[in-house]
């Protein structure tokens, strides 16, 4: 049995002069591949059911997703070593190499492929677009390939994989590897490298001396822009500031690995395997109605997960170093799930009346220390009211914030349109500035 008859090694089988048939006419009667693929190894399995079966792909059964499932379901099958389809392309292109990666033109997706690569099967122009595409998006359009057809090498940019006029069954892709420092793309694997060789003994000077402490602002003020872009709804700014983000977390894998701590594999490791084990909705057995449902699942599943056997386990691990607005919120959500939450919100709201004047009873004494407490007493009320409310307090102060510095921008236009100073204007005075201020804000 071929697989199909269309190509070369058919021709070789056919001048044996054995009794033989073709599997082609279920590639017309196929979807896809996949689907062709399971109905290709369908057959040859009936056929064996009858006697033996002489199975014959191009290239090697390694290159054949057919062959593939037909050895799975067959125990005790013969394999006769073909020539693969990617190892005669690697010799045609003079690239030789122990690492090789190899890919059918049909199955590009999934994992990233590394260099050198070949991808087989590039039958027809429709599928070298799409394999030029994927390539070019991974290595650039200037990349350096070769095209092989028929044994014979010529040497292309990616750009022009698609742009070579015939294609068959021979046809493969081979893209040797890249230095890096000649890359235009790069991936998390480059981006480790390119840490190892700056904390290298050669390195960069500032590079090399820095530790876990050192940067940890540095993650926050990037994470920090990172925001304000998505706020700006900047697309380049957010891939940029994902960038830096992402090299944080790089530098971080690189100096746990310098002190043997742990890995850039075990961090991508851990967070992977945290992303199964909290969507137990997806991954497992667990059902969850709606986002509530989903956020319920990952609670439930994040407590058990970082051992917290009680509610004081939950509230303690909300993370000191987040803004006091954001914490604030957190601590009290945390503590509403076990039920230790105000009534409603007029409860809270006559909390804040309270707090307001134990700050305005400190205020008057004049002691630094007590004022600071009664301070933070009454923001802790205010976040609380908030919540209460429905609202997202950081984001809520963070807005409330913005329009005031608008509505101070327009005040000081307004006041240095009259001739005057913003410093000298009595109170009165300076907020009917401010109300029209306001009134202007509003109106856009």
């Amino acid at each position: 049995m071929l697989r199909t008859g269309e190509t070369s090694p058919a021709a070789a089988v056919k001048a044996l002069g054995v009794p033989f048939e073709t599997l082609d006419p279920l590639y017309a009667s196929s979807r896809n591949f996949d689907t062709l693929n399971k109905k290709l190894a369908a057959a040859v399995l009936r056929m064996a059911r009858a006697g033996d079966v002489v199975y014959c792909v191009d290239g090697s059964v390694c290159d054949d997703a057919s062959a593939q499932l037909v050895l799975r379901r067959v125990r005790g099958a013969k394999v006769f070593a073909g020539t693969s389809k990617a190892d005669a392309a690697f010799a045609a292109a003079g690239v030789f190499a122990t690492d090789r990666c190899v890919r059918s033109a049909y199955s590009l997706s999934g994992s990233r492929p590394s260099l050198p690569l070949a991808v087989y099967d590039v039958d027809c122009a429709l599928v070298a677009s799409d394999v030029k595409l994927a390539l070019c998006a991974l290595f650039g359009d200037e990349a350096e390939a070769y095209f092989v057809r028929g044994g014979r090498a010529k040497k292309i940019r990616l750009f022009e994989a698609d742009r070579q006029g015939t294609y068959d069954g021979t046809c493969t892709l081979v893209v040797p590897d890249i230095p890096l420092l000649k890359r235009t793309r790069f991936c998390y694997d480059d981006l480790l490298a390119i840490l190892r060789l700056l904390r290298a003994p050669d390195g960069c000077p500032w590079d090399r001396v820095q530790t876990h402490e050192s940067i940890r602002s540095n993650m926050v003020e990037e994470a920090y822009e990172l925001v304000d872009a998505v706020d700006r709804k900047d697309d380049g700014a957010i891939c940029e500031e994902t960038g830096d983000v992402l090299m944080q977390g790089a530098f971080h894998s690189v100096l746990g690995e310098e002190r043997g701590a742990f890995t850039a594999e075990d961090v991508t490791s851990e967070v992977c395997a945290k992303l199964i084990y909290r969507h137990s909705h997806i991954f497992g057995s667990d059902k969850a109605e709606g986002e509530a449902g989903a956020l319920s699942v990952w609670e439930r599943n994040k407590r058990a997960e970082k051992g917290q056997k009680s509610a004081y386990d939950s509230v303690k691990d909300v993370p000191s170093a987040l803004p006091a607005c954001m914490r604030a919120q957190k601590v009290g959500k945390r503590a509403a799930n076990a039920g230790y939450d105000f009534a409603d919100l007029a409860e809270v709201a006559g909390s804040v009346r309270e707090e307001l004047a134990e700050l305005l009873e400190a205020a008057a004494e004049g002691d630094k220390a007590h004022i600071a407490e009664e301070a933070g007493d009454l923001l802790l009320a205010a976040v609380s009211a908030g919540r209460l409310a429905g609202a997202d307090c950081e984001e809520a102060l963070r807005e409330s914030t913005d329009k005031f510095v608008e509505r101070f921008r327009i005040t000081e236009e307004l006041i240095r349109r009259d001739g005057k100073r913003m410093e000298e204007l009595p109170k009165n005075e300076l907020w009917a500035y401010y109300a029209e201020a306001k009134e202007r804000a509003r109106r856009g």
